[in-house]
């Protein structure tokens, strides 16, 4: 070969290399840092909408933007890392319930009819009456129409009703599950999802809030916090889980002992020592969870700055965090069962 042969084959080989690896680097899903939204957004939901975008909806707060308190704020997303503020679920509060209070923690399913579900507690701190609301909508992003009460914790016989999740099951079936430290319940939902029919049930004991149900190779999967989880830098929020064979329970954890008697396998804490040690976040937790295009679980939740740890108005800053769920022996949990801080690959979604 000639010394003007190898000199192209060799440049040639160069711009292959190069045009490969391009694609390559094109090809992998983009890095993130946690927080991915801030300044806070508490007790997330989240569901990819007919329009391709991601939108995540939050518990009210006041953000500090001069906009007053956002009555359940909804983001959006292309790729579950770079998100935007959309709009507030509602323009005016509810005013159905005596006493008013905050909408918190909301959850967004959709219905085979392209109908938008928005459910939310309905509550202020100590609240003797706390109630769940549903409001529904034709687009993820609303403007939704307030429905009401579901129910409140007086008509239902449970003490502080709120964090509900919607669940639908592989039979048709609805479910409203919710709870918050006064045990875990589930009931079964009407086919217009905006009444109950029959009866409560169980599944949790008093140590945890926040359920959130998954289906996964045949085992129902209850994800629930428990701990302080507005205590500012000094929150002890953490996630746990349990499975089981039935929506219904037993839910047990890896040890075999049921949720309803203090168990739970602990996925995502904070493991270090609160203000001697370079975690940076604490008190993670109230998750959701959404899959990427290659089936990859990420489990979306809030957490705690230890060096931020508050709003202007003294509340407790709770930012949008995301990390990847890896799936072990038929059990989920999160690397080093902490929030992860550095440089990460992202969701691989289209």
């Amino acid at each position: 070969m000639s010394d003007k042969k190898r000199i192209v084959y060799v440049l040639v080989s160069l711009l292959i290399i190069v045009v490969i690896g391009g694609v390559w680097l094109l090809q992998r899903p983009e890095r993130y840092q946690n927080p991915i939204f801030g300044p806070t957004f508490a007790d997330p939901s989240i569901i990819k909408g007919d329009d391709g975008y991601f939108y995540a909806y939050g518990t009210e707060d006041d953000w500090g933007d001069g906009h007053g308190p956002h009555l359940i704020p909804i983001i959006r997303s292309k790729d579950l890392i770079h998100w935007e503020f959309y709009r507030d679920a509602f323009t005016e509060k509810p005013v159905w319930k005596e006493g008013g209070g905050g909408l918190w923690a909301p959850d967004i399913s959709r219905h085979q009819d392209g109908t938008y579900y928005l459910y939310y507690a309905f509550s202020v701190w100590g609240d003797p009456n706390p109630a769940i609301g549903v409001a529904t909508a034709t687009k993820p992003g609303g403007p939704f129409t307030d429905h009401g009460p579901l129910f409140t914790s007086e008509s239902i016989g449970v003490d502080n009703s709120i964090d509900p999740q919607f669940f639908q099951d592989e039979d048709g079936k609805s479910y409203l599950f919710w709870g918050s430290f006064h045990g875990i319940y589930g009931i079964q939902l009407a086919d217009d999802r905006l009444h109950t029919i029959g009866q409560k049930f169980q599944i949790a004991d008093t140590s945890y809030e926040a359920p959130y149900i998954i289906k996964r190779d045949g085992f129902y999967y209850l994800f629930v916090s428990a701990g302080t989880c507005c205590d500012g830098e000094n929150s002890t929020y953490h996630v746990k889980v349990g499975r089981s064979k039935s929506v219904k329970g037993p839910y047990k954890d890896q040890k075999g002992i049921p949720l309803l008697e203090g168990g739970g396998t602990v996925i995502l804490a904070f493991n270090g020592e609160p203000g001697k040690n370079s975690k940076q976040f604490v008190g993670p937790g109230h998750n959701a969870i959404i899959t990427d295009d290659q089936g990859n679980d990420w489990i979306i939740y809030h957490a705690i700055n230890e060096d931020d740890p508050r709003l202007l108005n003294g509340a407790t800053k709770r930012p949008l965090m995301i990390d990847r769920m890896i799936w072990k022996d038929g059990w989920p949990t999160v690397k080093n069962q902490e929030p992860s801080t550095d440089l990460t690959e992202g969701p691989d979604v289209k």
